[in-house]
């Protein structure tokens, strides 16, 4: 049965096929969809880790004990994972164990665009790579069958036009393949002695994935007509076939690790000039210039960003065929918050007292856009509470009572309970702001451990929040409505002013879950209005100003009411239907 789908759901089902029992992942744009995808299969065990190190040892642990096991995770997941990952290079695995990781070239949405290919370099494991949903399914059932024969863990590496771009796939049978967990103390207890024993092994391993990649068929070879030969995977092999069509010959690259060496070498003496086209870095052709090949890749190509068919063709000085021309000269729309978005009335407060604010990742983060314009720091997940630690401690008395961190629920449970924990320790006066949305907004509104209920929606433990801060060795932890500004605001006060670390949990749940329910839009009497854009200062988009006087967009407005209490002259007066 043939059928349209997109990446990541081709991916899901790919692992379904392939007879998937257990999955954990950890939601992060461009991957989440394919667990969510994943857990429509009722006969798969699914689930939201606290982080993606959790996600990957629970999977290992379930394929210890014989079950085809999965964890997803996008690029930067990949780093809080890397513990377990490169250990379990050296282990091996049992039952087959695939990881998905989904790289974000251009940063749609991400702090960074590093390359996942490094990471399967580094730890020596077999990366595939696929162009379409078509190979997507076909590579995520491959995976399984590579991480069995040779005994490893797998990444199927992702990225954001293949996991969110649709193509035509065929459905498959699924097979469930168990295996008996052994106890072998050698090969799964990871200290020097046996460690030692095993590094040979994964040596000897990548030689045998080496010689996979030049025979399997993974790596395939499309000869042209004309003189010029490419190398590339991924989207950028559709880009070259879109404006290259048969003129040039291409090697397209499924397997990104390891990569193959006398199919290269075949291949470059076949063509009269070579160009790798890839995004990101320049992984496969410093692979080609160490086979001591001339190669042109980034000297025509960025390292930075992601590609397209226009830039693809200006490198190969080509024309995009007629009616495949892609304008990159789009209008920019600036990313906001949401109408009713419970963190802007805290973020209002904070700018308003002046306050220094570290921040951390999550829609959150747009805190630190204008006109709110109060975050001044963000590096990686559960960074704020870690660093606020050390703003203060180096700085003192001089930023102690007016410097805050902020970070969300789900970010919270991810890691940043032990930076607060450090915090409790080592004894800073810091002022940690747990911002609790009651969801994983910037992903899609996925569950955590606070809210209660597992990835299928079910009831599930619920970690309470305040609870655990008191736990951890907080006296003092306080609970505000973000709508309620003059609240917010004395409680900020206080806690910044007293002689001891503090918790604020900031609890609305996100304006646009299904369960909550909107009030009627505020209207302004045009009248009391002077037009003194007091309102306009929390950047909420269902305001505007027209003819000198606030209006209200009726489809936008949540009937919030936290403008309200900006205006000094009381236009907002009154609630319209609808």
């Amino acid at each position: 049965m043939k059928e349209l789908m997109l990446g990541n759901k081709a991916a899901a089902r790919g692992l379904y096929e392939a007879g998937v029992l257990f999955a954990s992942s950890y939601p992060g744009t461009p991957s989440t969809e394919i667990t969510e995808e994943l857990a429509k299969y009722e006969d798969v065990y699914c689930e939201w880790a606290p982080n993606e190190k959790v996600a990957m040892e629970a999977a290992f642990g379930a394929s210890l004990a014989g079950q085809r096991a999965f964890c997803a995770m996008k690029h930067v997941g990949l780093n809080v994972a890397a513990d377990p990952l490169y250990t379990m290079s050296y282990t091996g695995v049992n039952a087959g164990l695939v990881i998905a990781v989904a790289d974000d070239a251009g940063m749609h949405s991400s702090q960074n665009e590093q390359d996942s290919r490094h990471h399967a370099i580094a730890a020596k494991v077999p990366m595939l790579e696929p162009s379409d949903s078509a190979e997507a399914l076909e590579y995520a059932k491959m995976a399984f069958e590579i991480s069995e024969k040779f005994d490893t863990p797998v990444l199927l590496k992702m990225c954001t036009r293949v996991a969110h771009s649709q193509s035509v796939v065929e459905r498959g049978e699924r097979e469930v393949i168990c295996k008996t967990y052994e106890k072998n103390i050698p090969k799964y207890v990871m200290m020097p002695g046996n460690a030692k024993r095993r590094h040979p092994f994964v040596e000897e391993r990548t030689e045998k994935l080496r010689e996979f990649a030049e025979t399997s068929g993974i790596n395939r070879v499309e000869y042209g007509s004309g003189k010029l030969g490419i190398i590339t995977s991924s989207t950028s092999y559709q880009y070259v076939k879109e404006v290259c069509g048969t003129e040039a010959s291409i090697l397209k690259i499924g397997m990104a690790n390891p990569l193959p060496e006398k199919l290269i070498r075949e291949f470059a003496s076949k063509v009269e000039e070579l160009i790798v086209v890839e995004e990101l870095d320049p992984v496969m052709e410093n692979h080609v210039r160490a086979l001591g090949i001339p190669v042109h890749g980034k000297d025509l190509l960025p390292v930075c960003g992601e590609f397209s068919q226009n830039m693809v063709a200006k490198a190969l000085g080509r024309e995009v065929p007629e009616g495949r021309t892609l304008d990159e000269n789009l209008p920019m729309r600036p990313p906001v918050m949401c109408p009713g978005c419970p963190h802007r009335g805290l973020f209002y407060t904070l700018k308003k007292l002046g306050c220094t604010v570290l921040g951390d990742i999550g829609c959150y983060t747009l805190g630190a856009v204008a006109p709110l314009g109060s975050m001044e720091m963000t590096l990686c997940m559960g960074a704020s509470v870690s660093a606020i630690h050390g703003f203060n401690k180096a700085l003192g008395a001089a930023s102690e009572n007016k410097t805050v961190c902020v970070i969300g629920d789900s970010t919270f449970m991810h890691s940043g309970m032990t930076g607060l924990a450090n915090i409790a320790y080592n004894q800073s006066k810091s002022t940690v702001i747990i911002l609790d949305n009651s969801i994983t907004g910037m992903t899609g509104h996925q569950q955590n451990p606070t809210t209660g209920f597992n990835l299928r929606g079910d009831p599930a433990g619920k970690i309470d929040l305040e609870a655990l801060c008191r736990a951890m060795g907080f006296n003092r932890v306080s609970v505000v409505d973000p709508y309620d500004l003059k609240t917010c605001e004395t409680v900020i006060k206080e806690e910044l002013q007293a002689d001891e670390a503090s918790v604020i949990i900031s609890r609305r749940p996100c304006a646009l879950l299904k369960y909550v329910k909107r009030k009627p839009a505020l209207k302004v009497n045009a009248d009391k209005c002077i037009g003194c854009k007091s309102c306009m200062k929390i950047g909420c988009p269902a305001i505007s100003m027209k003819d000198g006087k606030a209006v209200v967009d009726a489809t936008l407005c949540v009937g919030c009411a936290v403008c309200t209490q900006l205006c000094r002259f009381d236009a907002y007066e009154g609630q319209c239907e609808g």
